[in-house]
């Protein structure tokens, strides 16, 4: 059985579109990126993290538990989600005009295991002014989001090029997940 140590929406409408079975495990793990820890090396840690949490709180031992995490980065700092209004508009006024990365690790974990895979984009957006940011963030979608915005919905507005992974981008890149869970038979191939 699987199960998605995320409490994300977003994650749960990625595995539901293509075709997966799970189910929710809930956990907690602090998102806190350690002294001289690289970008990339911290999303994995709090990928495999969460991962392992889910496998720990299950007392099925046949369970594989899948964690993600993803992160915006912008000249090697990680821009998590923002705290409130001014700290989204401070993300968004640093993103504008620039190209970031977006960093999306899955791991995969059962009790024979540990696999992962990961997604790098870049992303550029446009020069944005006071006005495009102050009303993006009005439509309340900045919260709870790594980088202040949403791909997925009123934030493709503020999007001018992709290079990388969609899903990705939105929090679960679906072909490097399929690719781990395909290659331990939790979906056909």
């Amino acid at each position: 059985m699987l199960y998605l140590a995320s409490q994300s929406p977003r994650r749960r409408q990625l595995l539901e579109q293509i075709g997966v079975a799970f189910r929710v495990v809930d956990v907690d793990v602090p998102e806190q990126r350690a002294h001289a820890e690289s970008p990339r090396e911290y999303v994995s840690r709090v990928a495999r993290e969460k991962a392992i949490a889910g496998l720990a709180a299950l007392s099925d031992p046949k369970a594989f538990v899948l964690g993600a995490d993803t992160e915006v980065v912008l000249d090697d700092e990680v821009f998590g989600k923002p705290a409130d209004v001014a700290d989204a508009t401070g993300m968004l006024r640093r993103l504008s005009g620039r190209v970031h990365e977006v960093i999306s690790t899955v791991w995969l974990v059962s009790h024979k295991g540990e696999w992962s895979d990961t997604s790098l984009s870049r992303v550029r957006m446009p020069p944005l002014d006071d006005a495009a940011i102050a009303g993006y963030i009005a439509t309340g979608e900045a919260f709870g989001k790594a980088g202040a915005y949403a791909i997925q919905g009123h934030g493709a507005k503020l999007i001018e090029h992709l290079d990388g992974s969609h899903s990705g981008v939105m929090g679960l890149p679906v072909f490097e997940t399929a690719r781990l869970l395909r290659a331990h038979g939790l979906i056909a191939a």
